[in-house]
């Protein structure tokens, strides 16, 4: 009886102690990919929406060699305007999240899109209106507490997808003020923070992340040689461009331009001439590098990837170096995005786009 008193005994403590390793691990991410046109920027509701992603797609993600995804979810899709849940959507959220920890995926909910705060909107509310301010702080303490029963190693939160504010102290004051809201009750977990002006390399030396706290991940996007990424991108002014585009090395040769219809020059006359290699894209990271470094926080690339058009070869040569880079600098990534729209890892068909797997997957 004594002998097994004590098994049971061994056998409790040994679970107690396994379910406290699994709480206390840091969030860690390598490589994974973006959800993108499900919970964020898709009119789709109802059984449309809830068929477009699904466990199964979890599934192919982890055999695909993907370790989290990135889920971007938006303000009108989650709560109604006097900030109330949507309890459907709230449900996919959390069952998107539950398939993920099943299949051992770490997950990076990303508050995407405000009603208050949309990256390319001329007017941004967020910015000038404390109500507003405060709403999106509320909206952190309802997500919050949606979540604050998963294990800290499996789900992240990213405070906001790429911030676009006149003055780079007006995202920095949000960070703190959001920060420390959920830090209230989550004082571990993980938080996503990038730069302002749409997380770019270049603004981050201007990023103020709350002292002392080293449950933070800083994020930084990448979409150049933007020539390349957003060939004919019809948001973009790219969009009457169908010339030529080429990488590495010189983007548009002078005697393809001079052959161009007239009205195609304007578009791309300030990228004759210019080279892009791997060397030139590291250069450009330095400051988000040297960010990391000097805070001694990890550093992620959550965006990056090129639309469906250009030359498949220069583009999966890209690609390729995007994730030697990611690598070599000991930096997680997840590409935009999993499936929809014309930047996928599947096509609009369905179908695996196979190479272009094998590379952002790292096989």
């Amino acid at each position: 009886m004594k002998t097994l008193s004590f098994l049971m005994l061994t056998i409790f403590l040994l679970a107690c102690q396994s379910k406290s390793t699994i709480v206390k691990e840091k969030f860690t991410v390598k490589k994974g990919t973006n959800i993108a046109h499900w919970l964020s920027q898709s009119r789709s509701r109802g059984a449309e929406r809830a068929t477009f992603f699904t466990k199964a797609d979890v599934e192919s993600i982890a055999a695909m060699g993907f370790d989290h995804i990135r889920l971007p979810i938006d303000e009108e899709q989650m709560w109604n305007e006097k900030g109330e849940r949507y309890d459907d959507a709230f449900q996919l959220m959390t069952d998107c999240i539950d398939w993920c920890i099943e299949k051992n995926l770490r997950v990076i909910v990303d508050l995407h899109i405000l009603r208050s705060h949309h990256f390319n909107a001329e007017v941004k509310p967020l910015w000038t209106d404390p109500a507003e301010q405060e709403k999106f702080y509320n909206l952190w303490r309802d997500l919050s507490k949606a979540m604050i029963n998963y294990p800290n190693s499996m789900v992240a939160y990213e405070l906001m997808n790429e911030a676009v504010a006149d003055d780079p102290e007006q995202w920095n004051n949000l960070v703190a003020n959001a920060v420390q809201a959920i830090r209230k009750t989550e004082p571990e977990r993980t938080i996503v923070i990038g730069s302002n002006k749409w997380q770019q390399v270049q603004t981050f030396d201007e990023l103020k992340i709350p002292t002392g706290d080293k449950n933070i991940l800083l994020s930084f996007h990448f979409y150049e040689p933007f020539l390349l990424t957003h060939w004919i991108a019809g948001w973009t002014n790219l969009k009457g461009y169908t010339g030529p585009v080429h990488y590495p090395d010189t983007s548009l040769h002078q005697a393809e331009f001079d052959t161009l219809p007239q009205e195609m020059k304007p578009l791309v006359e300030n990228w004759v001439g210019k080279s892009f290699n791997k060397t030139w894209i590291l250069e450009q990271w330095q400051k988000p590098i040297q960010k990391s470094k000097e805070l001694g926080l990890p550093l992620y690339c959550g965006e990056f990837g090129v639309i469906t058009g250009p030359p498949q070869e220069d583009m999966l040569r890209w690609y390729q170096d995007m994730i030697d880079l990611f690598e070599e600098n000991g930096i997680g990534y997840a590409n935009w995005n999993y499936k929809s729209g014309s930047f996928g890892l599947i096509d609009e068909k369905g179908e695996n786009r196979n190479k272009l797997i094998d590379i952002v997957s790292g096989k």
